[in-house]
């Protein structure tokens, strides 16, 4: 995974856990705008997600957080 794809998703984790509280969850879209600009990062990351963790469509942002510093 790009070095900037793991900061946007260690960003995005902290903000909805600021916003929400650390019981919150997420989606690898929450990564992603509406708009589809960069379809090989997008499947990256789904790859990531989906094949090579396993994880569910929403994990809590902590654990993805935790996943993508251990990276």
């Amino acid at each position: 995974m790009r070095a900037g794809m793991k900061e946007k998703i260690i960003r995005t984790c902290e903000a909805k856990i600021a916003a929400n509280g650390s019981n919150v969850g997420l989606s690898f879209y929450a990564f992603f705008a509406n708009k589809n600009d960069d379809p090989e990062l997008l499947m990256g990351v789904a790859q990531w997600w989906i094949m090579d963790m396993k994880l569910d469509h929403f994990e809590k942002a902590e654990k993805i957080k935790s996943l993508v510093l251990a990276m």
